[in-house]
């Protein structure tokens, strides 16, 4: 090629790659602009999902809920920073208005902050069936949000960082006095000036929970939280019961909140390292603290845990259920043990049981199936409780497992078991930074992030009283779930109820992971109920689009 060529072609060459290069960079520019110029926004999601920090969310601008009066039914708003801070976020709502202008007020309607915690070490993995989710962030803690800030709650409002994801927890309680029908308001989030609304329709049903639940249960505590009426009124309102009460505190407690069991505060000092337990408390002081209890209250005492490895302290067992019952005879004795024939009397001429309310882990329900059927037939209680991380296939409450695990275990699945109650040893066991360390309790070389840990401490971020975690929120899903089965017996489609309830779950190997499957039984639940229970109540007439 000539030279003068050549150089003809270098300076094309030259040329074209100055205009790429102008080209690449001027792309670069735009795109600095685009991301410059991203908007926050505002979407909604189900109660059943956990939403990432930083995941794009690909929320809608509505959600529908469904819910019978005096019910929660829980959703949550996800706002999404741009490219910069959100600064000063505050949430409220309006009335939910129904057709001819029927109203379910806004103070129906309580919003939380989610906090998200760290797991560094996660839960023990079998590496296969239920699974933990591993290491990573979770949203779990829930920081309520007021309107003004107080010297109480100083959580009016909140930043966002720029990139990230803060979702809001909503609750809704529906009036017990709500008309049926379709209700529909806005949530508005307001920063900057600016305002977005994500809108809300709610189908409320043609029938009520009732104020006590059906589900038995059991959620401990230890000082000075054993004691603390704030708590008890937390636990009571996500529908489960304390451990134990104050006796001074009791009636209100049923009357206004539903508490439907409690124990008394006598304590065995079981050891299962020594296989020893202190005898029985007098009658006389049995019958002093049960005196102290309104009537229509189930009242147990919790004579030992988890002593299946110890069969030498039985004998000791019979006397507690021996002393129990001839206090009172109303009095219930409760133990974390298998169904054993050892148990089986309590020594007295009754011949009534040791043990009226036998606790078990699921792993003892297929070795123990025969003691299982035998407790019941003699007229016991059959309750279910979950700790560690002890067999492959059970649902889990550490934080490190996916939502469904909560929400399964007391509700449906328990329905198909036949289990009338639930135990949880204890929901405020914290350490010296709860926000931030969740591995506080350890077996070994194991971790169990959030056991014994459903409430956080309010007074680090400037509340009062404790928090509820988003999992306490999933289990009184759960405990709801339970109900409107629990309902349909009650009016004569124990067959049908039951077999949607399979559906979602037949067994502690068997249930259902997708929360989707749960919403459909128990929106399908809640269609059955109205037509028996309401057919010619009056309703708030509109569709649910």
């Amino acid at each position: 090629m000539p030279e003068s060529s050549a150089g003809w072609v270098m300076n094309i060459s030259i040329i074209l790659l100055m205009g790429g290069f102008c080209i690449r960079i001027g792309g670069q520019i735009a795109d600095q602009r685009l991301e410059a110029e991203r908007e926050w926004a505002v979407s909604t999601a189900s109660a059943m999902e956990r939403i990432g920090r930083s995941e794009q969310v690909a929320g809608k601008p509505a959600v529908t809920v469904r819910a019978a009066r005096n019910e929660y039914v829980s959703f949550q708003i996800v706002i999404s920073a741009g490219s910069r801070v959100l600064r000063g976020v505050k949430v409220s709502a309006s009335d939910l208005t129904g057709p001819g202008g029927i109203r379910i007020p806004h103070e129906s309607l309580s919003f939380y902050r989610e906090y998200y915690v760290h797991v560094v070490k996660p839960s023990p993995d079998p590496g296969w069936g239920n699974r933990p989710l591993g290491e990573g962030w979770y949203p779990d803690a829930l920081i309520p949000l007021v309107s003004e800030p107080s010297a109480q709650n100083r959580n009016a409002s909140f930043d966002v960082d720029a990139g990230m994801n803060q979702p809001v927890w909503a609750d809704v309680l529906v009036p017990a006095e709500a008309a049926a029908g379709t209700y529909r308001g806005v949530v508005s989030i307001t920063s900057g000036g600016q305002t977005k609304d994500a809108h809300i329709t709610l189908r409320v049903w043609n029938f009520e929970l009732p104020l006590r639940p059906t589900l038995r249960s059991s959620f401990g505590m230890h000082e000075p939280a054993l004691t603390d009426r704030s708590i008890h009124e937390l636990l009571l309102q996500h529908r489960v019961m304390p451990s134990s009460v104050n006796p001074e505190d009791a009636q209100e407690l049923s009357t206004r909140y539903g508490l439907n069991a409690t124990g008394l505060r006598f304590w065995s000092n079981f050891s299962k390292t020594t296989c020893t337990m202190n005898p029985p408390p007098s009658a006389t002081s049995i019958l002093s603290k049960m005196a102290q209890f309104p009537p229509g209250i189930q009242i147990h005492l919790y004579a030992a845990d988890e002593i299946d490895p110890c069969p030498q302290v039985f004998d000791t067992v019979r006397q507690w259920g021996a002393a129990a019952h001839g206090a009172d005879s109303r009095l219930q004795t409760l133990v974390t043990v298998a169904p054993t024939h050892e148990l089986f009397s309590d020594g007295t001429p009754t011949q009534r049981a040791a043990v009226d309310i036998w606790v078990l882990l699921p792993k003892y329900w297929d070795s123990d199936a025969d003691g299982i059927r035998e407790a019941r037939a003699r007229g016991g209680e059959i309750w279910a409780y979950t700790a560690l991380v002890q067999e492959a296939y059970s649902p889990k409450w550490e934080i490190d497992f996916a939502p469904i695990n909560f929400r399964i275990f007391p509700g449906f699945l328990a329905q198909s078991m036949g289990v009338t109650g639930v135990l949880y040893w204890r929901v405020e066991r914290w350490n010296a930074s709860p926000f931030e360390d969740l591995g506080g309790y350890t077996q070994g070389r194991y971790s169990y992030p959030g056991e014994g840990m459903l409430l956080y401490p309010g007074r680090p971020v400037g509340v009062k009283s404790a928090l509820p975690s988003m999992r306490l929120k999933w289990i009184r899903a759960g405990v709801q779930d339970f109900e409107y089965t629990a309902i349909l017996k009650r009016l004569g489609r124990e067959e049908w109820a039951l077999k949607h309830a399979r559906r979602a779950g037949t067994d502690w190997h068997n249930w259902e992971t997708d929360p989707e499957v749960l919403e459909t039984m128990r929106a399908q639940m809640g269609d059955e109920i109205e037509r028996l229970a309401a057919p010619h109540s009056p309703t708030a007439s509109g569709a649910l689009n």
